[in-house]
This record gives C-alpha cells, structure tokens and sequence, in this order.
C-alpha cells in the first residue's frame, strides 16, 4: 500500500506542477524552480514510504466527534486572534515541534489573509458529500427501495418544519437568539447587510 500511494502521489504532484497549478510562498519559494522541485521529486521517491492505518481506539463516536472539530470550524477563531495593528496580525497557535506549547506569531495583514484562504475550498469543491444509498446519485431510486424492502406499510414522515432555531435548542437546549451576557434580552431582525463580497466593478 506504501508504493502505490507514494507512486499515485508523486504523479499527481508532478502533474500539477507541470500545469502550473502550484504557488509556492515562504520557505517554499524555492520549489518554484524546476531543477530543484524535481530534486525533491527523485528524493522522495527514493525515501521509503510509510502508511499507518489501523482501527480508532474509541469507536464511531469518537471518531464522528473527531471529524466534527474539523468539518464544522472555521479556519482561526477570535479569541485567536490578539491584536490587529499597524498592517499586521499577531495570533497565537499551538507549536506541535515544541511539546504543543501556546506561542504567539505576528504577520502581515496580506500574510494573514492568504493563510486564511487557503482554508476556502475552490470552486465546485464540497467539505462534506453524502456517500452510498444517500449520495445525490443514488438516492432518487435507493431511499425508496430501501423503505419497500424494511417495511412496505410504513409511513413515511412528513417533512420536518423546524427552523435552525428550534432544531439547535431541541438538540443542544440552547436557544442562540438569546443575548449570551444577560440570556434574556432576544435579538431582532432588522435588515440584511449588504454583500460586501460582491463584485461592484
């Protein structure tokens, strides 16, 4: 399995880096020149590959809690962040090479935000698909199958009208309209914010 995946791998690698499909930044720069990005190709396929693959020691919950922080986050989160001055961001992160110590890291204000993008998926891209009988493929013709062969008389539900509100409090006993400092003022809608992102030009 080692081989395979190191020689599926490197191909796409080298595919992509032939179309011209890779931005190299940083400590990274250097790849960008093809003599040395094909250096590290023939160093890497000469190194013995390692595949490590075996059963979670938890269970499925574990494993659906795991998944979860990283499926349903975003790329930092506020508290992160500690201070935005003079074009610059300092952050604190977790420094895995160093005994996962807390440390604090100032970049440029343009840095910062080409870090962050690299978090957004490219076009056409989902962070999460259905998969078998309840992919978009197949579950015109599966779901239906399915509930003929457990149970033909069984009725079918109707469709659930809860708002994201009401499903959040049921699950969670949390009702997120609430003001968190005082939990009793509520918020009110006012008015839609206009879509900064759009293109005006």
């Amino acid at each position: 399995m080692a081989k395979e995946f190191k020689k599926r791998y490197l191909q796409k690698l080298e595919k992509v880096y032939q179309q011209e499909k890779i931005c190299f930044h940083g400590r990274a720069s250097d790849f960008a020149d093809k003599q040395i990005f094909m250096q590290m190709i023939k160093t890497l396929k000469d190194k013995q590959w390692i595949t490590y693959s075996k059963q979670p020691f938890g269970g499925p919950e574990q494993v659906l809690e795991y998944l979860g922080r990283y499926t349903h986050r975003v790329a930092i989160t506020n508290n992160r962040i500690l201070s935005i001055e003079g074009g610059e961001v300092t952050f604190n992160y977790c420094d895995q090479s160093d005994d996962n110590k807390i440390k604090e890291l100032t970049v440029k204000a343009t840095e910062f935000i080409r870090r962050y993008l690299l978090h957004i998926l490219p076009r056409g891209f989902m962070k999460i698909r259905y998969f078998g009988f309840l992919g978009h493929a197949n579950k015109k013709t599966s779901i239906p199958l399915l509930r003929k062969l457990i149970d033909p008389c069984a009725e079918i539900a109707e469709k659930v009208t809860e708002t994201v509100q009401e499903i959040m409090l049921r699950l969670t006993g949390i009702d997120f309209s609430l003001c968190p400092e005082c939990g009793k003022g509520k918020m009110i809608y006012l008015e839609d914010l206009p879509n900064l992102l759009r293109d005006t030009s």
